[in-house]
């Protein structure tokens, strides 16, 4: 019962709500937006709005390469020293502003070339770089809280972030009737002052030396960051093209029925992602004792874990329907047949997140990536097959199998990457 008592302290039990809270409010803006802006906007703006937002989803494969995840991961090095660093960090930023100022160099060149096929403004295309880099230096920011276990400062932090996100496009919308702009301005402004203070808040807490320069930490950074290119590339296609997919073979109305069903099995990635955020800090430190006992713990647990989740998802085919029905009306009725697909893709991605983090802890990256891509290229083919065979309902079949085949494969990566005893817990040995 070792384990247990550690795993389930209040700390991680408070952490896990915090970050909940945290992660409910930020994604609610959308949610909570969405029935206003779109009695304020033609959708031609609305559209526009959301070709932004999925360009914020692309870029930050590029501007900052991944930045934050090596600084966080350098945290959990037992053998690097505390005053080392803030070096280490002022490293990460240094990449950010190179990538960034690459990237805004070829945005600025091809940007017209963008603009004309994605149909979004040039100036709106910069912007969304900015934007981009703004939230990297966010990121660096609540990862620092995060593996120091700081979950009350990452939370205040995020839900005034989201909270004033809220508030400025409401002014910029409604009551200055600037449309889509308005929106997008907000989003600028909002993240611009905030990633300012978050780089303040690190240089008071004294984790940023700005005026250092480390080459060999910059060489590490990029050694980490640069094979998940691929990965968020990866994971931008699987999140995204089925979307567009159903859109050109069953028209815009059934897309908006299919956004219903995403946005509602949304609730459960909020729910995976806060209690991976109060996990990892402490999975990293337990593997970093490496105790043969520990680890037979870890591994029974998570298969308990498995066992909950898919029973949750089992649930959802259930009641899904009737759910979607009385949450979004009968008009989106058909959203609820697709509801449990998609939820069971989403708990598939739970469980990817819990053999990730032996990739990350192990800095074998580039396999992640890989596997990422190859899953995104595989999603294009089974979301037209199945969508073509099971009309609306094959979205969500297609998304499920992609996640599970997606999780599989990652999980027999970990277990390269770094060794944990799935298969010996009757036995007692571990690989």
């Amino acid at each position: 019962m070792g384990l247990a008592r550690k795993v389930f302290k209040n700390t991680f039990f408070s952490g896990s709500a915090i970050y909940l809270a945290s992660n409910i409010v930020s994604a609610a803006v959308p949610f909570a937006l969405l029935p206003i802006l779109t009695r304020y906007l033609e959708p031609l703006e609305y559209g526009e709005i959301a070709i932004f937002l999925t360009i914020l989803t692309a870029l930050p494969a590029f501007v900052g390469l991944n930045a934050a995840g090596a600084a966080n991961r350098k945290h959990f090095d037992t053998d690097f020293p505390e005053s080392e660093k803030p070096y280490y960090i002022a490293a990460s930023f240094q990449i950010l502003l190179v990538s960034t100022a690459a990237v805004a160099i070829l945005m600025f060149a091809f940007g017209g070339y963008i603009s004309e096929w994605i149909g979004l403004r040039k100036s709106w295309l910069m912007g969304a770089v900015v934007v981009s880099a703004s939230l990297v230096a966010i990121n660096i920011r609540l990862g620092q809280w995060q593996v120091r276990k700081q979950a009350t400062r990452f939370g205040a932090f995020q839900i005034s972030q989201s909270s004033l996100n809220v508030a400025i496009s409401l002014l910029l919308v409604i009551a200055l009737h600037q449309g889509a702009g308005g929106r997008i301005t907000a989003l600028f402004l909002v993240t611009g002052l905030f990633a300012l203070l978050a780089v303040t808040l690190l240089f008071r807490d004294n984790l940023l030396r700005p005026l250092s320069y480390r080459p060999e930490y910059v060489r590490e950074a990029l050694r980490f960051g640069v094979p998940l290119i691929p990965h968020s590339l990866g994971g931008f296609l699987l999140i995204a093209v089925d979307r567009i997919i159903v859109a050109k073979m069953l028209g815009i109305d059934s897309t908006g029925i299919y956004m219903v069903a995403v946005q509602l099995s949304g609730a459960m990635a909020i729910i995976f992602d806060a209690i991976n955020k109060a996990y990892v800090p402490w999975l990293y430190k337990t593997l970093g004792e490496n105790d043969e006992t520990e680890k037979r713990r870890i591994v029974s647990y998570t298969f308990v874990g498995y066992a909950v989740i898919l029973l949750a998802a089992a649930v959802t085919f259930l009641i899904g329907p009737t759910l979607v029905s009385v949450v979004a009306g009968p008009k989106y009725e058909a959203a609820g047949y697709v509801f449990g697909w998609l939820v069971l893709g989403q708990c598939f991605g739970g469980m990817y997140l819990t053999v990730t983090s032996y990739i990350f802890y192990a800095r074998r990256t580039g396999m992640l990536s890989l596997v990422t891509i190859a899953s995104g290229a595989l999603h294009v083919v089974f979301v037209v097959f199945f969508l073509s065979t099971f009309g609306l309902v094959g979205a969500g079949v297609a998304f499920s199998v992609s996640t599970g085949m997606r999780f599989l494969l990652t999980w027999w990566v970990a277990q390269r990457s770094h060794p944990m005893p799935w298969f010996h817990l009757a036995s007692g040995r571990t690989r």
